[in-house]
């Protein structure tokens, strides 16, 4: 799983939550640097755990350029932002994300999604 926020802190809850559970995370601290690493060959990505806001590029810019590309299309994004409003959540499942969770979350509500994101994406 790929955990992408610009605060450390929160990259480091996400993945201190999915280890128990056998989930390899690999973080990237913005938009580009995630970019960079769906489309480098060393990482295996199954999933996707995206911030809205961060440097260099978005979450909603990251996200429709997944769903725009032909390798990446049907890859699980679930976005997790402190912005809660019918507005951003609207805007980021036009843009195709799977779900989303607001800031702070529930560890359980994390890893309830994450594991169904990622049997969603074996079946795909």
């Amino acid at each position: 799983v790929l955990a992408v926020d610009d605060s450390a802190m929160d990259r480091n809850i996400m993945k201190k939550s999915m280890e128990p559970i056998g989930v390899k995370v690999i973080e990237a601290s913005n938009g580009q640097e995630a970019l960079n690493m769906l489309k480098s060959s060393e990482y295996t990505i199954d999933a996707v755990l995206i911030d809205i806001e961060m440097p260099r590029m978005d979450g909603f810019e990251v996200t429709n350029l997944v769903r725009h590309h032909e390798i990446h299309r049907e890859l699980p994004i679930i976005m997790i932002t402190s912005r809660t409003g019918e507005k951003h959540r609207e805007r980021a499942f036009s843009l195709g994300v799977n779900n989303y969770m607001g800031k702070p979350f529930q560890e359980a509500n994390l890893l309830e999604n994450i594991t169904a994101a990622l049997q969603a994406g074996r079946e795909a």
